[in-house]
């Protein structure tokens, strides 16, 4: 069995916010022309919209992650694909809590079609947090053992 190296998953304030902002930015330009198309509402409420959702992701982001890697430090669990697909389908649910009202509220809806038009945008979502945050923990995972590795040459 792999052992997680207790600091590869310690992130800082600053690195939560460059996850969250990133991870928020590509949505944002990949699901709002979509979302707009798919549901005949303007793109500029789209874009209102999937902004303000995108804010109450981040935020909502930050929390989940930082509780998933006290969870992780707790548990001593890898990071593996089923992980991955838990990570993703727990975070989709509390956003759901979090956007339907609003939705509902903005496009002047009834929660039931604002909850239909989250599920079109979970739908959307699922996959690309799964792979985004997959690619993320690989690509960081790479510059954490790239840094360390440098640091041990320097030292010798």
């Amino acid at each position: 069995m792999n052992t997680v190296s207790p600091n590869l998953y310690d992130r800082t304030l600053r690195e939560r916010i460059f996850h969250g902002v990133l991870f928020e930015i590509l949505a944002i330009g990949i699901a709002t022309p979509l979302a707009s198309w798919l549901t005949g509402e303007s793109l500029m409420d789209m874009g209102v919209l999937s902004a303000i959702i995108s804010f109450i992701a981040i935020a909502w982001n930050m929390f989940f992650n930082w509780v998933f890697d006290q969870l992780q430090k707790r548990l001593q669990f890898e990071r593996n694909v089923a992980i991955r697909i838990l990570h993703a389908c727990v975070f989709e649910l509390g956003l759901i809590v979090l956007a339907v009202p609003f939705i509902a509220w903005w496009i002047d809806a009834s929660l039931i079609r604002a909850f239909v038009i989250d599920i079109g945008l979970i739908l959307f979502f699922l996959p690309y947090s799964f792979l985004f945050n997959l690619a993320y923990d690989h690509l960081r995972a790479r510059i954490i053992r790239r840094g360390h590795l440098q640091i041990q040459a320097e030292n010798t």
